[in-house]
């Protein structure tokens, strides 16, 4: 039998909000990795309030497993109407809003979540990347021409 935690989850990938780039962005984050497939793409839409900066709107694009973008959704309805400095300060199960406390195995995925949102934070003011690019596109290989050969130890586990 499902535990909560997963019956909420499903619930939020049932009908996840914020989905898909936003146009108008003021800025965006990129965070994850191409060797395990986990990638998460946050756009961010401030509006000004009382001399500061609010964040008006937040949406995501992800590549991961079910529980990043249940967590991605949590936190784009979270981030609504934060300062950037509330927003910031937001640790990764805090992000995860009425999902509640992720379980260990799934605690990267808040990571994930509070990766990009602070890449957002910190990037341009506007998309650094141009908008026909898509986060797919990041899983290519860097065409670069260089490879990088590390040896694993012999007591490596995979």
């Amino acid at each position: 039998m499902p535990d909560e935690f997963e019956d909420r989850a499903r619930e939020a990938l049932a009908q996840p909000k914020n989905v898909g780039e936003m146009e108008d962005a003021d800025s965006v984050g990129t965070v994850g990795s191409p060797d395990c497939g986990d990638m998460l793409r946050m756009w961010l839409k401030f509006t000004e309030k009382d001399g500061k900066k609010i964040i008006d709107r937040a949406s995501f694009q992800a590549f991961g497993c079910q529980t990043a973008i249940a967590v991605a959704s949590m936190a784009t309805e979270l981030l609504k109407g934060k300062t950037m400095d509330e927003a910031r300060n937001l640790k990764p199960n805090e992000l995860s809003g009425d999902l509640g406390p992720l379980p260990p195995m799934k605690i990267h995925c808040g990571q994930l979540v509070e990766q990009a949102l602070k890449s957002a934070l910190d990037g341009k003011d506007a998309p650094a990347k141009p908008a026909t690019e898509t986060l797919a596109g990041n899983l290519q290989p860097s065409s670069s021409g260089k490879i990088k050969i590390v040896p694993l130890d012999d007591d490596h586990d995979s």
